[in-house]
């Protein structure tokens, strides 16, 4: 185990396991963003708003107000009304104050943002099938498991 990280780091030597495992879950999500990012580049996006774009497709029609976008976010964005207020100059969400209370704000995925989903779509349905060659279904759960025990008790700070 090891060879292709110490290839990758020009490392010969870790200090235990735990030190290995951690920089190869660092250097494939590095890999993972840079492979994503790429894409999101080439569409004048960045993963963030990517990602809130995605979350804002899941909550159609009724959308999420801005807490409700952060908490889905996969990293945290430090400035998340910037980075909606960038989307909403491109057009591809709106916000709207309800109603019943104007204190709070509604952001909502345009058409034109949907659009924008649709035609990046192909190129991250690349990236998932290009993942699944390289890793089988049962070592992707695997991960994911493994992923769930790294991150899950700074869920509950």
């Amino acid at each position: 185990m090891g060879h292709a990280l110490r290839q990758r780091l020009h490392q010969e030597r870790f200090d235990g396991p735990h030190h290995e495992g951690v920089l190869n879950l660092l250097v494939a999500a590095a890999h993972m963003r840079a492979e994503i990012e790429a894409v999101c580049q080439a569409h004048a996006l960045t993963g963030a708003q990517y990602n809130v774009l995605r979350i804002l497709r899941g909550a159609r029609p009724a959308g999420f107000a801005r807490c409700e976008i952060a908490a889905r976010m996969i990293e945290r964005a430090p400035d998340l009304t910037r980075l909606v207020d960038r989307l909403i100059a491109a057009g591809m969400v709106e916000r709207s104050r309800p109603a019943e209370d104007r204190r709070r704000s509604v952001t909502r995925i345009t058409r034109r943002g949907l659009d924008m989903l649709e035609r990046i779509q192909p190129r991250m349905d690349e990236i998932h099938r290009a993942f699944a060659a390289r890793v089988p279904a049962q070592d992707a759960r695997e991960l994911s498991r493994i992923c769930e025990r790294v991150y899950e008790p700074a869920l509950e700070t």
